[in-house]
């Protein structure tokens, strides 16, 4: 395999804010067109029928992609309020096609158009219904090594799939993780003290899956106190007191709060890029980790804000070429 070259952005994609916009975006799907790669013609929607930590059916969707010649099957977890189409992860999802993996793109609950196929609101503790639908695509491509790959909250869902799968009989051969969420109550404070218009930006994201919610289900919800919240701790004090089973904030919090010393001694082979530069995801948070027992690799690097490694005025990822190496090498 070729050695991955160290992540170098030219002088102007150097700054940590601009990288973060990029990663939503830069139109991924056109530039991959451009090489040849139309995920949208080469992939299928599918419905898994899943099970809660209650034991309750959930509806989840993705999109899966075949591939002729496939080594393995990747799974991938877009962010909080992303999907299958977010455009940092349709960049990697397409250059692992280009390396010869099949894919599966599933989008968590209440994301990618989906608010009406389940009562309940997701939140970020309902791990039990993302390890059933990895459960599903592992039997179904049972001839296949499975991979994992996820995204900012999707990359802690990821890290926890690496953590809890083996218990419940699920078994990647690599859980990879790009600008994961480690300690999420820094990252709320991160997001109230951050830039203006980071702190818009989720604000508003959460009212408009708050507005889809209560659309999709007549009668159900009422989030007028929510609406008048403009702290995300706040409002995330709020949501949990009002829609989870949670007692307090803290206790939901620390229910998906990661820490070095579970990361390096995951059942699993893990695989962590963040950035120092990443204005959500502190980096204190990654204090003590190193490429060490499971941590296959850890990549602390200077830029790359939030899910975005444009190292190319193509607007190309280096998270990309990141992911395919990992792929390669667990493989191989």
């Amino acid at each position: 395999m070729t050695r991955l070259e160290a992540f170098r952005p030219p002088p102007g994609l150097r700054s940590g804010f601009i990288q973060s916009v990029l990663a939503s975006k830069r139109p991924a799907a056109r530039i991959w067109r451009r090489a040849g790669i139309d995920l949208s013609t080469l992939s299928t929607p599918e419905t898994l029928h899943c099970e809660d930590e209650h034991g309750a059916p959930v509806i989840m969707t993705g999109h899966y992609t075949p591939h002729p010649r496939a080594r393995a099957l990747v799974v991938l977890l877009h962010g909080w309020e992303g999907s299958h189409q977010s455009s940092y992860l349709y960049g990697v999802a397409a250059a692992l096609y280009q390396a010869g993996h099949a894919l599966f793109r599933l989008n968590l609950r209440d994301h990618g158009d989906t608010h009406h196929l389940n009562r309940e609101m997701f939140h970020s503790a309902r791990l039990r219904e993302v390890l059933s639908a990895l459960l599903q695509l592992q039997q179904t491509h049972a001839d296949l090594p499975l991979v994992v790959l996820g995204f900012s909250l999707g990359g802690n869902f990821t890290l926890r799939v690496g953590l809890q799968g083996p218990a419940h009989g699920l078994h990647p051969r690599l859980c990879a993780a790009v600008s994961p969420v480690m300690t999420p109550g820094a990252t709320l404070a991160a997001i109230d003290a951050g830039p203006a218009l980071i702190h818009r930006y989720f604000i508003d994201k959460w009212h408009q899956t708050l507005q889809r919610k209560a659309a999709a289900w007549p009668g159900e919800y009422d989030f007028q106190r929510h609406y008048r919240i403009r702290s995300f701790v706040e409002i995330t004090r709020a949501f949990v007191e009002d829609y989870t089973e949670y007692p307090t904030m803290e206790a939901y919090l620390a229910a998906y709060t990661l820490t070095p010393a579970q990361l390096v001694a995951s059942p699993t082979p893990l695989a962590i890029l963040t950035a120092e530069d990443d204005s959500v995801i502190p980096a204190a948070d990654f204090d003590g980790l190193g490429t060490e027992g499971a941590v296959r690799d850890f990549q602390r690097t200077r830029h790359g804000g939030h899910c975005g490694y444009v190292d190319r005025y193509s607007l190309h990822s280096w998270s990309e070429r990141w992911a395919v190496a990992q792929v390669s090498q667990v493989l191989g």
